[in-house]
């Protein structure tokens, strides 16, 4: 009997032969960093094919990130069930290919980005960057210049957005500054930021607001190993998530560019670092801009020397990009279907990517393989595609299908990650300074107008008998003499009446007030006025 893996040898055991089948077939570690693509319709067994080179990943000592979109791939926490309804299958295609079935389970970590069915998986807008946040809110051109613009300024004056909040905060600061940092930056709509801002609204209806916050997600927590030396196996909860597939989708985008900017350079290692298992792979490309699908091919393309081995599984390999698709060198394709002319075609596209085999026709093959079986053609010595081969797929050692939710929360409460991720950071960033700012500049602007008022009603003022009367002599400094015109230096005492009447005290009153009125500004403004006319030269 052949054992699963052979680790002095460097190799996993992916599926071996028997009667209507070729050899053992075995994946070079030190190729696994070349990527990988697992294919096939619903149902052909890509969920099985994925759970047991995660398996075979783990048992390795290489740590392993995979999203659960249907929920079902819990069970690899848990040894599989000698007395399951699928053991004696099992059993049989294990006898079949050579190999002694070990059941066992492996370290897993749960991750959910709702912090509801594993530790809640966070990043900061800095840390996203403009291009994948203007991607998860489908931005246009104009509206993703305006975005770079707001993370633009928030380095330069030192603002952390590590939020929602943060980010809105910055926008509306940007809406209010548009005029003048157009002129340094480039025009800046406030039709733009209002429309940013809605796009965030959406995502946030969405759930997206989880996503942002702190404590962010760090890579060393993910790529870790248990005491036996097995790679931590990291299962990143997507049922709910794929409700949100543009959530979905920049997420992993971020992850894979996360561990392009941080792992240091490796050239080729015996193993991977860490293998990355990308579920639903066409949900990475669907209405992507060219800029988006260009920085991911360079991603997919140089990763590789940081020793991460990435793994895109979808029903068909016409659902990637072609420059992607070149880029993945292990190959694993469950049966296609071909009912119409479209599947015809792309099933003949599936079998040209393969190095032929003359024992066998590859489209034909690629029909006619079972639940199990596959079409598959791995990297050889030296990094040569080996020929296509069809391959029973060995099978699992762990559980196949979910555990119960008591179990997964107890697995939960346990990690040593709940402790760190488990409650949210909030120190200050951009949305506090920003505020902070704000009412710093509101209190000196009460205060400027509060010193100007004082200084206006203060001793001395202009104002009062005097004043009036050495207006009208400034007035009247320097005017030409008119013989036939005279004006006092000083006023002329008017004898009062002993007793003064009704009418009197009504214009004696009006002369008070009206006095009492020159003392303030609207006052001054008034006797400028009273007085041009009264001294204008005649």
């Amino acid at each position: 009997m052949t054992e699963i893996v052979d680790l002095n040898a460097g190799t996993v055991f992916v599926g071996g032969g028997g009667a209507a089948y070729a050899e053992p077939q075995t994946l070079l570690l030190k190729y696994a960093n070349r990527h990988g693509l697992i294919a096939g319709a619903t149902g052909t067994g890509k969920t099985v094919t994925l759970q047991t080179l995660a398996e075979s990943f783990s048992r390795a000592g290489v740590p392993v990130f995979m999203a659960d979109v249907k929920g079902d791939l819990a069970g690899i926490a848990n040894p599989g069930d000698p007395n399951g309804k699928l053991a004696d299958a099992f059993q049989k295609r294990a006898e079949q290919i050579g190999i002694t079935l070990q059941y066992e389970g492996f370290p897993v970590t749960f991750w959910d980005i709702w912090g509801e069915r594993g530790h809640p998986v966070r990043t900061t807008p800095s840390e996203m960057g403009p291009l994948l946040l203007s991607r998860l809110m489908g931005l246009s051109d104009v509206q993703e210049g305006v975005l770079n613009i707001a993370f633009r300024v928030a380095d330069e004056q030192g603002l952390a957005l590590l939020d929602m909040k943060d980010l809105q905060a910055m926008l509306v600061w940007v809406g209010e500054n548009a005029k003048d940092l157009s002129l340094k930056y480039g025009n800046v709509s406030t039709a733009s930021v209002g429309a940013i801002q809605r796009a965030l609204m959406v995502l946030e209806n969405e759930g997206g607001d989880r996503l942002f916050g702190e404590p962010a997600l760090e890579l060393s927590d993910v790529m870790r190993l248990d005491a036996s030396g097995k790679g931590m196996v990291n299962i990143l909860s997507a049922e709910k998530l794929m409700n949100s597939p543009r959530l979905y989708a920049t997420f992993l985008l971020w992850l894979m560019s996360e561990l392009f900017e941080q792992l240091p350079e490796v050239g080729d290692p015996d193993k991977p670092r860490i293998a990355f298992f990308f579920d639903e792979a066409h949900l990475l490309f669907n209405d992507a801009p060219p800029a988006l699908i260009d920085k991911i091919e360079q991603v997919v393309r140089l990763i590789r020397s940081k020793g991460v081995s990435l793994w895109f599984i979808s029903q068909n390999p016409a659902d990637l990009p072609e420059s992607v698709l070149g880029q993945l060198g292990n190959r694993v394709q469950h049966a296609l279907r071909a009912f119409t002319a479209k599947d015809q075609k792309a099933l003949r596209m599936a079998a040209q990517n393969y190095r032929p085999n003359p024992a066998f026709d590859t489209a034909e093959a690629i029909q006619a393989v079972g639940t199990g079986e596959a079409v598959t053609s791995l990297l050889e010595a030296k990094g040569v595609p080996g020929i296509v081969q069809r391959t029973l797929i060995r099978p699992p050692s762990a559980q196949l299908g979910p555990i119960p939710d008591d179990e997964r929360a107890a697995m939960i409460a346990a990690s040593p990650m709940a402790l760190k991720y488990g409650k949210t950071l909030d120190r200050e960033s951009a949305s506090e300074i920003l505020a902070k700012r704000a009412a710093e500049a509101a209190q000196q602007g009460a205060q400027a107008a509060g010193q100007a008022a004082g200084q206006a009603g203060a001793p001395g003022a202009k104002g009062g008998d005097d004043d009036l009367w050495s207006m009208g002599r400034e007035h009247n400094r320097g005017r030409r003499y008119d013989p036939g015109i005279q004006i006092p230096d000083e006023p002329t005492p008017r004898p009062r009446a002993a007793r003064a009447s009704t009418t009197d005290s009504l214009v004696e009153a009006f002369g008070k007030s009206f006095v009492r009125q020159l003392g303030t500004k609207s006052g001054q403004a008034l006797v400028r006025g009273v007085l041009g006319s009264l001294f204008r030269g005649k």
